[in-house]
């Protein structure tokens, strides 16, 4: 029997433990459902998707539509397919990529993949994933169907596509598609170029780029003569330099943003039940995560500028001050400054 279940990222194969972490998930379940687990698969199933539809309701949804002006009159969908598993051995993965670079919006595959993983790994910003380029050494073959679909999404959307994939035992498989969301500057980018290529007219390009996103175009950077210290370095998620005092929750974010002052919003990694500290910030740092984690993609939907993965850097547990490895300190409320056109 091969035993194979991700717990916090690791893989489980100890039948006993599989047993141990079956039981601890059904308390769980009864603590904070007030119910057993169901045992009938068509029952799971029903109170999975009942949960996803009462998700359209959730605090973070609400706040969520509210940033991006999304009306609540819509919904949500639910899409039921097939379990695949990235995390069911080394020749397996998961990883999400965009057909184009959502940065600056250049013709090349963009994204990250992790080995024996699975997708929320990638996203969560919990483990620092590999750039996708790595793939083409690591698994040549999958690599080269993941390119050829990506272009037939691309030319059949005639849009940037970001895709989210799994590879099981050297199978890939393509979980979702949707337009990739872009910084200003890919906007512009990608409309010229899709012109340029027929796949689509003038006037398409012209309706795609949303006018209230043009003063991004415009933001800030920093004198490249700058002497100022750096306190870190990550990657560069999302363009754009930004000023503002330290905040280490979203609520912290929020309450100085009503105080009128600009904030740097500085987390592990960030999640849905951030979007109101990120919607309050005017930059975010986070210390882990990839160009494709939760931060990196919602910055640069915002338009706000983003450094993800920072190495070195530290937040202390008293959530009151991080520091870096040679000793320095910066608290709640002191002003930093972010550049995520490059990588400090």
């Amino acid at each position: 029997m091969q035993g194979t279940v991700s717990a916090a990222g690791e893989l489980i194969t100890d039948v006993s433990a599989l047993l141990e972490l079956v039981t601890e998930f059904k308390s769980l379940v009864l603590k904070h459902g007030g119910a057993e687990f169901p045992q009938n698969v068509h029952e799971q199933l029903y109170s999975a998707v009942g949960a996803v539809f009462r998700s359209w309701m959730n605090n973070r949804a609400v706040a969520y539509r509210k940033v991006c002006g999304i009306p609540s009159e819509s919904g949500t969908a639910v899409n039921v397919q097939s379990m695949v598993f990235g995390n069911i051995s080394q020749n397996s993965a998961t990883g999400v990529v965009f057909t184009r670079n959502p940065s600056t919006g250049a013709k090349e595959i963009f994204g990250e993949f992790l080995i024996n993983a699975q997708g929320e790994d990638v996203v969560s910003g919990n483990k620092d994933p590999a750039p996708i380029s790595l793939m083409e050494r690591v698994m040549p073959r999958v690599y080269g169907e993941l390119v050829e679909v990506c272009h037939r999404l691309e030319q059949s959307y005639k849009d940037m596509q970001d895709v989210e994939f799994t590879v099981q035992d050297g199978k890939l498989w393509i979980l979702q598609t949707r337009a990739g969301k872009r910084s200003a500057q890919a906007a512009v980018h990608l409309a010229v170029a899709m012109v340029k290529e027929g796949l689509i007219s003038r006037e398409e390009a012209i309706n795609r780029v949303d006018h209230t996103t043009l003063s991004g175009l415009l933001h800030p950077v920093l004198d490249g003569g700058s002497d100022n210290a750096v306190v870190c370095r990550g990657l560069p998620a999302s363009p754009g330099a930004a000023s503002g005092c330290v905040a280490f929750t979203s609520s912290d974010a929020e309450s100085l943003k009503k105080q009128g002052k600009n904030v740097i919003l500085v987390r592990q990694e960030t999640s849905p039940e951030d979007i109101g500290g990120m919607s309050s910030s005017v930059g975010i740092l986070t210390l882990r995560g990839g160009m494709t984690s939760h931060a990196a993609v919602v910055a640069r939907g915002m338009g706000k500028p983003c450094i993800c993965g920072t190495s070195g850097l530290f937040i202390d547990k008293s959530g009151e001050f991080f520091y870096n490895g040679e000793g320095l300190k910066v608290a709640q409320g002191e002003s930093i400054t972010i550049n995520g056109s490059t990588e400090r």
